[in-house]
């Protein structure tokens, strides 16, 4: 019974995290037309011949870094002289399957690795052979572990959730992640640790072909390659396939195997790229695109890196809307656009966005990297958890640090694909008022119910929000993800009729999705009808949400339900402390740390009547955002409801 069950939760892990059907989708498949199999053989570079970033003995660059970045480096790994490599026993895999926990072993899992990587960067950047036995104690300590992933993803194995079966190692996002540490560890230090032993780079080599490349070699099943058929991808895709790819060019010395694996993963991201809708939206959000398009961008740089720029997309409209994305979405500050299970606030990194904007031709996404530099300049914030991305970056700091610093907050913003509007009073300024507003369906990757929901923000304060998503644990991708309030309708910006709310899955969507905008007002009108179930009785539910620029933005619901009822309530969601003023009249005011703002909510007091709840915050990464506590306004109906039109001005 504890096995069907935890197969059920796998299945939907599937379908929530990932897509039930590739609707939709394109077939472009730009990496393999354009550069096939039997070509792959000239365009590469010879496997001795891949030189990315200089090995521990090319003293001259590492000891000629910027003179912040090196000193950083050493004392971060100064951190882990003499480190206690945390345990990782067997019950505390088990908590996933046990409570759904998964913090706890992810918590120590990460650690080691974080440890590892700072200590050879540390060990690169002082080339005092220093840190030399506390990194062979974190190879053979993660060479020793029966499972590279984290539990929450174990059930990719036909044993299901449970403890790993060493006999069939499949591959999650960390099992390719420690592969290309181990992989970039043994390209930077080989020389150094066969002084102490060749037996510490032969088990690397062993390990990483045992565990990731030879079963990424031999499957087609694993669900994040694209290959199976009906089923679409996510992150997943390029975030795995960027490591198996650099694991592959740092160690795959036989031609043959070489090729293959490369071809296979090209062909793999053509299905992740063919995913994407021509304006590079991304349905996962502005934290998910720095392991979409940004792992995307990996692949790519790692494939110009390896053909000496023979192979590259850069040229194509798709990747360059896939890069822009991430400004796309920016309110100002720290702030970004967040529906499902994105976050509110993000700390993109800056050199990755820096690099891509480069080769795209983009001076505003450059501009952009600059300005995330300005608000954070020590290097602390520059490098990345990921090895692969720290290196590029400590070698472009000085670039980095002297780009020109101009967020581009574009004025409007319409991605008809995933039907997401972003509007804002004028270009290039946080100031004023800021609005979202979202169509789409209830099946999106990392979906929340929430066709028609909208945010508003006041000269960069969050004042009526999109809450996001608490910690992630065994329910969040099961059968009851939809229990879980933070993905509920009732908890967006939306209307809950009859005691309804939206419902999960494809056909629950918006309809008439029609958007506009001139130099006085950005609107988006779309009928969410169709994305709440026949017991709500709605017949037609409009939906517009229209920004006046300078002046208020509008909510306006015009809809007809199949018989008259009192039982309409419409949700507002807000950081800020509400208060009702007058009659009709609420009044926000929010306070963080670059500013404070002020808001009136005016709606009809003679139709709906308001009610506030506290929501108080337990979740750390809520808390983090959002502080101690929400509120949640409700505006409630007074009078019975049939064909209506209702209003809500949001202004000053």
């Amino acid at each position: 019974m504890i096995s069907r069950i935890l197969n059920l939760t796998l299945i939907a892990i599937m379908i929530c995290c990932v897509a039930t059907i590739a609707y939709g989708q394109r077939t472009r498949s730009m990496l393999s037309r354009s550069y096939p199999a039997t070509e792959l053989q000239r365009l590469l570079v010879a496997p001795s011949d891949f030189h990315p970033f200089p090995r521990w003995s090319e003293r001259s660059a590492w000891d000629g870094l910027a003179a912040p970045v090196r000193q950083f480096l050493i004392a971060r790994g100064e951190k882990y002289l003499n480190y206690q490599w945390p345990a990782l026993p067997a019950t505390l895999f088990l908590e996933f399957a046990r409570t759904g926990n998964r913090e706890n072993f992810q918590r120590q899992g990460f650690a080691r690795r974080d440890a590892l990587c700072y200590l050879v960067l540390a060990e690169c950047a002082e080339g005092q052979r220093r840190f030399l036995d506390d990194i062979v104690n974190g190879i053979w300590a993660i060479c020793e572990e029966s499972y590279w992933g984290v539990p929450a993803h174990v059930g990719m194995q036909k044993q299901g959730v449970g403890l790993p079966d060493i006999n069939e190692p499949t591959v999650d996002l960390f099992v390719s992640e420690t592969g290309a540490l181990l992989a970039w560890t043994s390209y930077l230090l080989a020389e150094e640790l066969d002084r102490i032993s060749p037996l510490v780079n032969q088990r690397i080599l062993t390990e990483l072909d045992r565990r990731l490349l030879t079963p990424c070699r031999e499957r087609e099943d694993f669900w994040w390659m694209g290959f199976i058929p009906g089923i679409t991808i996510n992150n997943w895709n390029p975030w795995v396939n960027s490591n198996w790819l650099a694991a592959i060019l740092l160690t795959e010395k036989n031609p043959g195997r070489r090729i293959q694996a490369i071809e296979k993963i090209m062909r793999s991201l053509d299905i992740f790229m063919d995913s994407y809708p021509d304006d590079g939206g991304c349905d996962e959000g502005p934290n998910y695109w720095g392991r979409a398009a940004a792992s995307l961008f990996d692949c790519l740089e790692l494939l110009y890196l390896a053909s000496n720029g023979r192979i590259q997309l850069y040229v194509q409209p798709l990747i360059r809307e896939m890069a822009r994305f991430i400004y796309r979405v920016h309110i100002g500050y720290d702030y970004y656009v967040n529906f499902a299970d994105a976050a509110a606030i993000v700390y993109p990194e800056p050199d990755l966005i820096y690099r891509f904007g480069q080769r795209i031709g983009d001076e505003l996404m450059q501009g952009f990297a600059g300005y995330l530099v300005s608000r954070r300049r020590e290097p602390r914030a520059l490098l990345s958890s990921s090895i692969g991305r720290q290196l590029p970056a400590i070698f472009n700091y000085e670039a980095l640090m002297a780009a020109e610093a101009q967020p581009p907050l574009p004025r409007d913003v319409w991605l008809p694909g995933n039907q997401v509007m972003v509007a804002r009073s004028q270009a290039g300024s946080s100031d004023g008022l800021f609005v979202a507003a979202m169509g789409g369906h209830n099946a999106e990757s990392h979906n929340h119910n929430d066709v028609g929901n909208f945010i508003v923000y006041m000269n960069g304060v969050p004042m009526i929000i999109d809450v996001g998503v608490e910690a992630y644990t065994r329910k969040t991708f099961s059968p009851q993800r939809y229990e879980i309030w933070t993905m509920q309708s009732a908890y967006h910006n939306l209307p809950t009729i009859n005691g309804v709310m939206q419902k999960d899955g494809r056909q629950y969507a918006a309809r008439d999705v029609q958007y506009s905008s001139n130099d006085s007002f950005a609107q988006l009108r779309l009928n969410i009808a169709g994305a709440y179930p026949p017991e709500a009785g709605i017949n037609d539910w409009v939906r517009t949400v229209r920004l006046d620029r300078g002046q208020q933005v509008v909510v306006t619901d015009a809809f007809e339900l199949s018989q008259p009822t009192d039982n309409v309530q419409f949700t507002l969601m807000t950081a800020a402390e509400p208060e009702l003023v007058a009659p009709g009249q609420i009044q926000l005011r929010n306070t963080v740390a670059h500013g404070s703002a002020q808001l009136q909510i005016y709606f009809d007091p003679n139709k709906l009547k308001a009610e506030f709840e506290i929501i108080r915050i337990e979740d750390n990464n809520l808390k983090r955002i959002w502080g101690q506590q929400i509120h949640r306004i409700l505006l409630k109906s007074i009078v019975p409801f049939w064909r209506e039109s209702l209003m809500l001005k949001i202004g000053q």
